[in-house]
């Protein structure tokens, strides 16, 4: 990298949306001078450091000459798929109001992400204007490096969350047509390091860039890929039915897409999506890796962390979906609750590092050793086991059907679930303090595995209700009141 290209500043659209959340870090590490334009300021408040930010929309045009002032190179990494007006007709204003705009400020460069079709074909709405959006931009004095690519696998990506719901929560699949059109799916993070790349193109040449990974697979393959990686058997049934409409309708139920966005996905499944050249592998260094070693890293990445930014945090998705069952983050169920108290951050984790054991669990714990009978019935640990020390915790301790995973003194305590459940389960507090308060965060998190882990979630999600609220309020409780002696330095002395 040189020295030019990480004192240039540069603008990136589109931050608080799934692409762009990603890069910015990426280009936060090249010491880059980054000015984010966004409608939302407060969604970039945490982690962007020193990042200018300027507020703005790209459908009025006033409000870009101050982001665009001093800019020498623009990502353009937004879109209006999830609106219920007419998203051509804003993409294509926003994108008019953008390339006008960067050529009265003179910016060098806009690197552009669209979608991968064949322009000689007949496109969907979604794919056509993707590839309009690039005409658009080239109309400016600026370079244009566009990249159009085809389905991207990451946690949080539309199509994968697509893919994962409906292998999750289907044993079996009537596929239309749709599932068996070629597509070449591309790592997250292999669009990433093109992106970041490009930065360092010479800066006086446009071009499209196709690219995808080295497999030239279907939906369907990409479906049954998943599964493997996740243990499940799914059966797949053709059929020459489902219109885009109804397929729509279809995913709105049994996904987290919402139809709208869904209809406009599906429409654009019916044109394959493949590169048709090598061109990309000629001026970038990224060799992309294939599509299931993208879905095992999509997943690998889920177990160090969630998803660090998801489809739907973009602004034009329409936020979240409402849930009565918890809220979904990638394949995770989180029921996540927190109290105020008024008390040390110290002496309001006391009793989370005493739980369990001869303790108990401070709500219902009789719910919780009948549960415990129940994993023995079935050949699993019980609460038998109780714990090593009642006072003291340490990564690996065993606590009833619990393990220590994850333990910081005074700040968090996560424990991983060795009952049997369908899926993956995990307990986790978490103590804070705001404005001289201590806060107390209770969270449990469920992985289900198949359509039966996600009724056994759904099938105890009233019950949580009550535990896991009234577990919160004796902590707080607990935390408040004087300590117990539980260990022999806490002991009176005979002597006294």
């Amino acid at each position: 990298m040189s020295s030019e290209t990480s004192q240039m500043k540069i603008l990136l659209t589109g931050a608080t949306g799934y692409v762009g959340g990603r890069l910015l870090p990426l280009l936060l590490d090249r010491d880059s001078d980054v000015r984010c334009l966004t409608r939302r300021p407060d969604g970039l408040e945490t982690g962007v450091g020193q990042t200018e930010v300027a507020v703005g929309n790209l459908l009025d045009p006033e409000s870009l000459k101050n982001a665009l002032k001093d800019v020498h190179t623009a990502f353009y990494l937004v879109h209006s798929m999830g609106s219920t007006d007419d998203f051509e007709t804003m993409d294509r204003r926003a994108a008019e109001n953008f390339a006008a705009e960067c050529t009265r400020q003179n910016v060098k460069r806009i690197i552009y992400l669209g979608g991968l079709g064949n322009p000689d074909h007949k496109l969907s709405k979604h794919l056509r204007s993707r590839q309009e959006i690039g005409d658009i931009l080239r109309t400016s004095t600026a370079s244009v490096i566009e990249f159009r690519a085809s389905i991207i696998i990451g946690s949080g990506s539309l199509s994968f969350e697509m893919i994962r719901a409906l292998v999750e929560r289907l044993p079996v699949m009537i596929c239309p047509k749709w599932v068996r059109v070629l597509a070449q799916p591309i790592a997250i993070e292999d669009v990433l390091a093109y992106l970041v790349e490009a930065l360092d193109q010479p800066v006086d040449e446009t071009h499209i860039f196709e690219i995808g990974g080295p497999d030239q697979i279907s939906y369907g393959e990409i479906m049954q890929c998943y599964a493997r990686q996740r243990g499940l058997r799914r059966w797949m049934i053709p059929v020459p039915l489902l219109t885009p409409y109804l397929s729509s309708l279809w995913l709105g139920l049994v996904t987290p897409l919402y139809s709208r966005v869904g209809r406009k996905l599906v429409d654009s499944l019916k044109n394959p999506t493949l590169t048709s050249n090598n061109v990309a592998d000629r001026h970038f260094k990224v060799r992309p890796r294939s599509a299931e070693k993208s879905i095992a890293r999509a997943l690998v990445n889920e177990d160090s962390e969630f998803a660090e930014t998801r489809w739907s945090d973009a602004l034009s998705s329409g936020g979240q979906p409402k849930s009565w069952g918890g809220v979904r983050f990638g394949s995770r169920l989180v029921d996540s609750r927190t109290r105020e108290v008024s008390t040390t951050t110290d002496a309001a984790f006391l009793p989370i590092r005493r739980i369990g054991g001869e303790t108990g669990w401070y709500y219902g714990t009789w719910l919780w050793q009948i549960r415990g009978f129940m994993d023995l019935l079935v050949g699993g640990v019980g609460v038998r086991r109780g714990r090593r020390d009642p006072d003291h915790l340490r990564v690996g301790d065993t606590l009833d059907f619990w393990r220590v995973e994850q333990f910081v003194e005074g700040k968090l305590l996560r424990l991983a679930a060795e009952m049997k459940v369908p899926g993956r389960a995990w307990l986790e507090f978490e103590v804070t303090e705001e404005n001289g308060q201590s806060v107390v965060r209770q969270t449990a998190l469920f992985d289900p595995v198949g359509l039966f882990g996600i009724a056994y979630w759904y099938a105890l999600f009233p019950l949580h209700q009550f535990v896991f609220e009234g577990m919160l309020r004796n902590i707080c409780k607990a935390a408040t009141c004087p300590p117990l002696p539980n260990t022999e330095e806490e002991k009176p002395s005979a002597a006294n």
